[in-house]
């Protein structure tokens, strides 16, 4: 017997059979080759084939997705254009590298190997950061394209006129200089360390182009990262990409742009968290985070038992009655039994239990936490500790200062101009003071610099500027520079704004004073 199978849903097209009734199997691979035959050659392809009017520039096929309601349409990259972006990033780079001239070259040359396409230096930098961040080629093709792009005689010259510029760098950085320098390219972990470079100094100029361009309040904050060997090598490793940037720069405020954009690079490879809320808005809370989940808890619970007892004393509000409803979904207790009143008194003792074992848990950590700070503030800094044990001061307890008060009366102090008189013991000073012989001018070294940072907390808390003095002691190619730059600034008498305005922390001197002059002005200036 002759059956038909129907479909009474819309076809796999979206379309309907003109009956409503629909198509069956065989009838359906027939309407689909006579509309297959029927179609001619000049109408326009299916939405998902690539259009055939883009052309294929050299041995590249450029594919691009239909716009979906007519609009720009976003080009596809091929294997070969891909390929020819990577080609001309290396013969870029092998001329230059450290600064962003590479990018105008890398554009020009790869308009030579793709006439045909049309894409700014701006997507074209994007699209070579992704292909070296998504693995595209494996570790052959790489130093397949890298042999291509940049010959062994264009590598030997360019060994040769980096050679007197290493000599120049400090003893102690060789050895991180020497690993960007290409050896054998027959082994495999040496292409795959030199990509692994080749990441680490697009991050670091995105980095830096980046805190150039963003205001100093809006920068993010650098976290403490541990001191483990893997940190320190991605230090030691972009510590000679720094030798071109810091070069170029001009003053101090530039200099400290690079050593902040070079820290957030080496956050942003070892993958430590970053905060992107701005140093104006991003200092965190006194509570620990912790405290605030339980005490979020409880509020909630309070909340609850709350609605629960206006429900059992007679308040049938929509809104009360949704509430007491979400509070017994799953438990098979519905609102028309006649016991509803024992089991909502039960679900309210069950609350109150639960608050309690939650302050329980607060204390019990807060003890514990205490514990700790002291006994590692016995390890570090035992002065502190005992004050701390003499005068204890519970913040936020109190009552807090006026902050219009208190900017005031500091403004008073340090903002408005006062006219000191002299008395005549001054011109008796003065008098005995001509005979002394002039002190040597200072000359500030590298290794002075050098000195005064191997001294100095890593993680001190920093300035406006953000930076602690752990990257000023792992980035040592900035020492030179800091002392040009410090001389330079000894010898004209000035600095930048930047260097003599500060954070300052008022810290008080009596237990729960609202009063602006007793508290202690602790001010944080940049650590350069």
């Amino acid at each position: 017997m002759d059956e038909k199978i129907v479909r009474k849903g819309p076809l796999p097209g979206g379309r309907r059979g003109a009956s409503g009734a629909g198509y069956g199997r065989g009838s359906m691979r027939a309407a689909s080759r006579a509309r297959g035959a029927a179609r001619s050659p000049s109408s326009p392809p299916h939405p998902s084939s690539p259009p055939e009017r883009l052309v294929s520039a050299g041995s590249s096929r450029t594919q691009q997705a239909a716009p979906a309601a007519g609009g720009a349409r976003r080009m596809r990259w091929s294997k070969s254009m891909n390929a020819n972006a990577l080609r001309a990033y290396l013969r870029a780079k092998g001329e230059e590298t450290g600064c962003l001239a590479y990018r105008a070259r890398m554009h020009r040359l790869f308009a030579e190997l793709e006439p045909s396409l049309t894409v700014t230096e701006q997507n074209l930098a994007d699209r070579v950061r992704y292909i070296l961040r998504s693995n595209i080629f494996d570790v052959a093709e790489l130093e397949r394209l890298r042999r291509e792009a940049v010959p062994s005689s264009d590598e030997n010259a360019t060994a040769e006129d980096a050679a007197p510029q290493m000599v120049e760098q400090p003893a102690n950085v060789d050895a991180a200089v020497n690993t960007s320098v290409v050896v054998d390219s027959n082994d495999d972990g040496t292409v795959a360390q030199e990509l692994e470079l080749e990441r680490m100094r697009s991050t670091l100029e995105e980095a830096i182009v980046e805190t150039r361009s963003t205001p100093l309040e809006n920068q993010p904050r650098l976290p403490c990262i541990a001191l483990s060997k893997r940190n320190r090598a991605v230090v030691r490793a972009l510590n000679p990409m720094l030798v071109t940037y810091l070069e170029a720069s001009r003053d101090l405020c530039e200099t400290d742009s690079i050593l902040f954009g070079a820290a957030l690079a080496v956050c942003r490879i070892i993958g430590a968290k970053v905060s992107t809320a701005g140093r104006a808005t991003g200092h965190s809370s006194a509570i620990p985070a912790w405290r605030r989940r339980i005490e979020e808890r409880i509020a909630k619970a309070r909340a609850l038992i709350g609605r629960l007892i206006c429900y059992r004393s007679g308040n049938n509000r929509p809104r009360i009655v949704r509430t007491v409803r979400m509070a017994f979904a799953g438990t098979n207790v519905s609102l028309s039994q006649p016991d509803i009143t024992q089991k909502l008194t039960e679900r309210i003792d069950d609350l109150k239990q639960r608050i309690a074992a939650w302050g329980k848990r607060i204390r019990r950590y807060t003890e514990r936490s205490t514990r700790f700070n002291q006994n590692r503030l016995f390890q570090s800094d035992q002065k502190r500790l005992y004050e701390s044990l003499e005068r204890p001061i519970a913040s936020g307890t109190g009552p807090a200062t006026n902050q219009a008060d208190t900017v005031a009366f500091w403004h008073g102090l340090w903002s408005e101009p006062v006219n000191h008189s002299e008395g005549p013991w001054t011109e008796v000073v003065a008098s005995q003071c001509a005979g002394i012989t002039p002190m040597d001018p200072v000359i500030i070294t590298p290794d002075d610099v050098a000195e005064a940072v191997r001294g100095a907390p890593n993680w001190k808390s920093p300035g406006l500027d953000g930076l602690h003095h752990y990257w000023l002691k792992g980035f040592m190619v900035c020492h030179s520079v800091l002392a040009r730059q410090f001389q330079e600034a000894l010898n004209q008498k000035s600095l930048p704004s930047l260097f003599t305005t500060g954070i300052t922390h008022l810290v008080p001197k009596d237990q729960g004073t609202t009063d602006p002059s007793k508290y202690r002005p602790i001010t944080c200036l940049p650590t350069i």
